[in-house]
């Protein structure tokens, strides 16, 4: 679908939300159409001489990337990544996560043709601040982060953003994989199973590429750096699973309790394990990333998003006895039985149930 048309189903969908999703909608695509805008042809940038080299291998090796993805998985190239978006900052978004004080969930904001968000994404950091300011009135927790790649999921034509260049080879080739999975298999109001898809299938793409480029040390040396922060991950997602478990236990009735509540855990609990964890895995204290990120209950509620089903993933693929390729072909597969049947609603469960 051409820009025009895109920009008309964006301003039916904002026509139908109410004041404040209307600035919201409208803001971030002023921004979106603003950044597809500054895109330039990779072809271009590649012929000039003010483009630095550096800038100009990267952009190869996005392309390189793309190109190996789609012949990996059998599918026609998209004209994704086809241009390239220098940016005046390192991060092209903000993303504002929100969560009750007395419960680890991201709360969601709905859109009508767009589906359920856990997170909301502003290109401006001032709006992402005020957003943050305005949950936090209504007595959420939120957390903040800078993004410097996400995909717009077919919305639009993505470019190449000059932030990808700050990746190291093995980080630029997960990215790449991952969103350009969403390219190929996305699944309507399923946010954190689309993401942990996603990230677990570009993970495990990895290994093909490196060893398609003769880079084995290097794939060796990565995968042991990769294996030990799964295990960081796990503990972090276990930790966050056990605090939820305290609040509802508890059952905290002001915001000033469960921060006490938090707190404690945070001192007592967490930050013992993770320093536990990371020096077992002889893992520095300035490289164990738990100790580095400010936690609440917004922040645990952002990353069990991301990691939570990771576990469920492995399990299933072993159970079935597939290749990556393999189960891909099982979930495609899976995904269109669910949309022919009407008894579940939820293609995560579905996806899940026993056969």
């Amino acid at each position: 679908m051409d820009l025009l048309k895109k920009t008309t189903v964006f301003f039916i969908v904002m026509s139908l939300v109410g004041c404040a999703k209307f600035d919201y909608l409208y803001e971030q695509g002023v921004g979106q159409i603003s950044l597809l805008s500054k895109g330039r042809e990779n072809r271009e940038l590649l012929k000039s001489v003010r483009v630095p080299k550096i800038q100009k291998e990267r952009i190869k090796k996005v392309e390189e990337l793309k190109s190996f993805f789609y012949r990996y998985w059998d599918k026609k190239e998209t004209s994704i990544y086809s241009k390239t978006t220098m940016l005046k900052t390192k991060a092209v978004t903000y993303l504002v996560i929100a969560s009750p004080y007395n419960d680890i969930k991201a709360s969601e904001t709905c859109f009508p043709l767009m589906g359920c968000f856990p997170y909301l994404g502003f290109f401006s950091l001032k709006s992402a601040q005020a957003f943050a300011k305005e949950k936090e009135k209504e007595e959420f927790v939120t957390w903040t982060r800078p993004v410097y790649a996400y995909s717009t999921l077919g919305y639009f034509t993505d470019t190449i953003l000059s932030s990808f260049f700050e990746y190291d080879d093995y980080e630029l080739s997960e990215l790449i994989f991952h969103e350009l999975f969403h390219t190929i298999f996305f699944i309507k109001n399923q946010v954190d199973l689309n993401e942990s898809l996603a990230t677990y299938f570009s993970e495990r793409m990895l290994e093909d590429y490196f060893t398609s480029i003769n880079a084995q040390d290097y794939l060796k040396f990565q995968k042991k750096q990769d294996e030990d922060h799964r295990k960081v991950k796990k503990l972090v997602v276990s930790l966050a699973l056990e605090l939820r478990d305290i609040y509802r236990q508890l059952l905290p009735s002001t915001k000033s309790e469960a921060d006490l509540i938090l707190n404690d855990f945070l001192q007592n609990r967490f930050l013992a394990e993770v320093m536990k964890r990371c020096q077992s895995l002889d893992i520095q204290p300035k490289d164990c990333f738990p100790l580095e990120r400010k936690w609440n209950n917004a922040s645990f509620a952002a990353f069990l998003t991301y990691e939570q089903k990771t576990n469920d993933l492995v399990s299933l693929q072993k159970k079935l006895g597939l290749d990556l390729k393999g189960y891909y072909n099982w979930i495609v597969q899976k995904y269109e039985r669910f949309q022919n049947q009407s008894e579940t609603e939820d293609f995560d469960i579905f996806l899940f149930q026993q056969e």
